[in-house]
């Protein structure tokens, strides 16, 4: 906001120069160059032109000596959900379209304007908010997104007579072969982090966009023939994970797919788990306790639903079409391609 070294906007045109540098030129006129040097250009300019395209905004960071180009950040286009006060002063924030835990550092220079913006904006006001890999607040402005999110009511209780077939719908469960092929499945269109081709998920940017990768791995395994559901997690997660240059994310919420699983019991007949279809986090189908488990809060809430709700955003909402959803993944696949131009790929050598 205050950041003399930055630039934000949409883009309105980038100019190709080997001799003086590739410019980007923002909607307000600025215009910003990478180094005729630097190798990354040309990766940041096929990004920077899909941006462009989708009419999404930047803000880039410029050397203050050279003026050139240093660091290219894509702020995430949200809404205010609560801000929360923490005990040693910080301040935690917490959007309607984000799963991400961020933070206002008291200690920051920018702290009281950037505080100031996110009180005074209303809980209908779409916000554009750059924030760094651990999740510190850099910058936050008003920001109309070019989409609109749909509703949908919740979806209707399971009533007593359906428990009442019970032994039926276990046929309908899959076996433990089944739910890792089906996992092999999804785990298989991770996405290459320097290329990010279309349509792969972006696993390897655990940060944010749950429910995105979520949507898209019930696609494929309805696709190929199974019924998952969905599993939410709410609490205050801190997971460990190797794909962050900081070694952990810190989570309001996560999401993933679901199996009904088949156990063969000698002592009881039907027998059945609900096994968890995460390759953010796991290599394997696991229980939902040890997916819990790893996420750093014993006292997280876990709520199923079907596999059609998208997001739970002022009621569940569905995506039937994938709309949101392959908006989704295209910012995140954005993101990681960022993140690894910026300070290379994951995984990351210093996490245990």
């Amino acid at each position: 906001m205050a950041n003399p070294n930055a630039a934000f906007g949409t883009i309105s045109e980038l100019s190709r120069d080997t001799d003086r540098g590739t410019a980007v030129v923002l909607a307000d006129g600025r215009t910003v160059r990478f180094d005729p040097a630097d190798r990354r250009a040309a990766a940041f300019t096929s990004i920077l032109e899909d941006l462009r395209s989708r009419k999404m905004p930047v803000y880039i960071e410029t050397d203050p000596g050279s003026g050139f180009i240093g660091r290219v950040h894509l702020p995430k286009l949200v809404r205010i959900d609560r801000i929360t006060e923490e005990p040693g002063g910080d301040v935690s924030v917490m959007f309607e379209q984000s799963h991400a835990r961020h933070v206002v550092k008291r200690d920051s220079a920018e702290a009281g304007e950037l505080l100031r913006a996110l009180r005074e904006a209303r809980k209908e006001q779409w916000l554009a908010v750059t924030v760094s890999d651990a999740g510190e607040i850099l910058d936050v402005r008003p920001f109309d997104p070019p989409f609109e999110l749909p509703r949908l009511e919740p979806p209707p209780a399971i009533r007593w007579w359906q428990w009442y077939w019970w032994p039926w719908n276990w046929w309908c469960c899959v076996s433990m072969s089944r739910a890792q092929q089906l996992f092999d499945l999804c785990a298989a269109t991770t996405c290459n982090p320097l290329t990010v081709p279309v349509p792969c998920i972006p696993f390897l940017y655990p940060d944010d966009g749950c429910w995105g990768r979520a949507h898209e791995m019930c696609r494929l395994i309805i696709a190929d023939g199974a019924s998952p559901r969905k599993v939410w997690i709410d609490g205050s997660l801190h997971t460990p994970t190797k794909n962050n240059p900081n070694c952990f994310v810190n989570w309001g919420w996560h999401v993933a797919p679901t199996l009904c699983v088949r156990r063969w019991r000698w002592w009881w007949w039907f027998s059945s788990q609900t096994m968890v279809i995460d390759p953010s986090l796991f290599t394997t189908p696991v229980s939902e306790a040890t997916w819990k488990g790893v996420q750093g809060d014993p006292n997280a809430t876990l709520t199923p639903t079907s596999a059609d709700v998208f997001s739970r955003w002022g009621g569940y909402q569905p995506d039937p079409a994938y709309v949101q959803t392959n908006i989704v993944l295209a910012n995140y696949r954005s993101q990681l391609q960022l993140r690894s131009l910026n300070i290379g790929p994951p995984p990351y050598a210093n996490c245990p």
